[in-house]
């Protein structure tokens, strides 16, 4: 039923090293139009809750990763977001 309400991961969502990938790739793009880190963070966490309720997970990983995202407090949020930046960056 809950997969029925939400999207099916694009396929390069569904791949760590490309979806990691991409996102570098904007880091460095936003970087060039002079958006600053924190804004590209604040970006990220707005994409980060857009995933959570409108993409299914496709691996029990990224399921964590949703349960960790509703769990969390916007504080713990905006740290979750700046990891995966750092990831990514």
């Amino acid at each position: 039923m809950e997969r029925e309400k939400c999207l099916q991961a694009m396929d390069f969502l569904k791949d760590w090293s490309a979806w990691r990938g991409s996102l570098g790739e904007a880091i460095i793009a936003s970087r060039k139009f002079g958006v600053s880190d924190e804004k590209v963070r604040e970006i990220s966490e707005k994409m980060q809750e857009f995933l959570t309720q409108k993409v299914c997970p496709a691996t029990k990983e990224e399921e964590l990763l949703r349960e960790m995202w509703n769990a969390a407090r916007p504080e713990e949020r905006k740290t979750m977001a700046s990891l995966f930046f750092k990831l990514a960056d």
